[in-house]
């Protein structure tokens, strides 16, 4: 066995940099419901997240061999092509964090590892019909298969609930929440660690510390689920403000729902070595769940905003990966330019970060003035009030949304100065 060389220090440093970020960006994929009904507080949200994101790390290896030796062929790959792939992963991960979109992570890493690869030995190292069965196939199905299940368990849990005081149901389906959630965390490390674990297997594959089709070592595994740990403690908080009240209004039924369906989802594409989105399978099942209840709305113009960044995920970290791999190709000055571009530009999205801090405190505070559209509007004006709100309440409303007209005045005419 060769001894690991300081290039492929750097790429483990690199990737578990990458770890780091996958945490804290995807935070809000297990907690951002639970936070936002108040079923826990924010700072013992994030660290039970924390601790079950650890345990899942060591639960399961078929993602990081879909990783490692799926995605890319291993031949020709060397050092520089994966932390090419890393530096676009990464800045993709901090930029759509510092404006609050909960993007996929492992979308970054798939793009900045294609990007990385067809820049360095061409389309003949990527497997393009693992990228089509084992990412893009499960990236469409993922957010419907889960935003289904969450709308039709929404729709259970009020019908069952229909007849119950909805102040006492919501203390149980709060309890029901924080479970849920830790399900949906101990997912997010069984499935999104092991990203991390795969990367740094290739890593060591092409540095020729280990043999082809390796698993990973327990250093990598314990090493990916301290990484990810550690990041998803800090919180994601722009993100989790977006999941938790930007995309719609969820009650304690809902959010249980969410977190279930999307905890179902994951596990399984986890056990079928599927590089499933967490992200996109849990912002599926809170539009899902936010339909799911009659009167809900979901707010489009956010989740719009959401889906143009699904969009934009691989083909953006490839060519930040592609354009990284040509200047580290120009030997160790490339592999140090990349090096400091990326410390360069991560710190200049941090200070841009600070200029309006999103944390714990406000985190629940929503100041965008996002409103429903046209669609969504008419759509709740003809549904019945949900559960708890009496019928005089909604006549109240209208009849404060539209003034009354004087009954002496013309229909044409101008209004009375009694009626004004």
């Amino acid at each position: 066995m060769e001894h690991i060389t300081l290039l492929l220090a750097i790429v483990i440093v690199t990737a578990l940099v990458f770890d780091f970020t996958n945490g804290f960006h995807d935070t809000a994929n297990a907690m951002a419901t639970t936070i936002s009904t108040g079923a826990m507080k924010p700072k013992a949200a994030v660290a039970m997240s924390a601790v079950l994101n650890l345990v899942g790390a060591f639960l399961s290896v078929e993602v990081a061999k879909t990783i490692s030796s799926g995605i890319v062929n291993e031949s020709g790959i060397t050092p520089e092509v994966i932390f090419a792939a890393l530096v676009g992963a990464i800045l993709w991960n901090l930029l759509t964090w510092l404006i609050g979109l909960p993007s996929s992570s492992s979308h970054a890493l798939m793009g900045g590892l294609i990007g990385a690869t067809i820049a360095s030995v061409g389309t003949s190292g990527v497997n393009g019909g693992t990228i089509v069965t084992k990412v893009l196939i499960p990236a469409i199905a993922a957010p419907l298969v889960a935003g289904l299940a969450a709308y039709l368990a929404s729709r259970l849990t009020y019908r069952i609930g229909r007849n119950t005081d909805p102040k006492s149901t919501a203390k149980g389906y709060r309890a029901g929440q924080i479970a849920s959630a830790g399900l949906v965390s101990l997912a997010h490390g069984t499935n999104d660690a092991q990203k991390t674990m795969g990367v740094i297997t290739l890593a060591l594959v092409a540095g020729g510390v280990l043999v082809p089709g390796s698993n990973p070592p327990m250093w990598v595994i314990a090493s990916a689920g301290i990484a990810i740990a550690l990041g998803t403690y800090l919180g994601g908080w722009r993100i989790i403000r977006t999941m938790g009240k930007g995309l719609t209004d969820l009650q304690p039924q809902q959010g249980f729902a969410a977190q279930t369906s999307a905890a179902s989802v994951i596990l399984a594409s986890s056990n079928l070595g599927f590089s499933l989105s967490t992200t996109h399978s849990c912002s599926g099942a809170v539009m899902g769940a936010g339909l799911g209840r009659k009167g809900g709305v979901v707010r489009w113009s956010t989740a719009t905003r959401m889906f143009v960044a699904w969009g934009l995920t691989l083909p953006a970290a490839g060519l930040v990966a592609a354009g990284s791999e040509y200047v580290t190709k120009q030997g160790d000055w490339g592999v140090a330019a990349v090096a400091v571009f990326l410390i360069a530009s991560s710190t200049a999205i941090w200070f841009i970060s600070r200029r309006q801090v999103v944390d714990h405190n406000n985190v629940n505070d929503v100041s965008d003035g996002d409103e429903p559209g046209v669609v969504t509007t008419a759509i709740a004006a003809v549904t019945p009030p949900p559960a708890g709100v009496s019928m005089s309440h909604s006549l109240d409303d209208l009849k404060t949304t539209i003034p009354a007209r004087n009954a002496a005045t013309p229909e044409a005419g101008p209004a009375s100065p009694a009626a004004v």
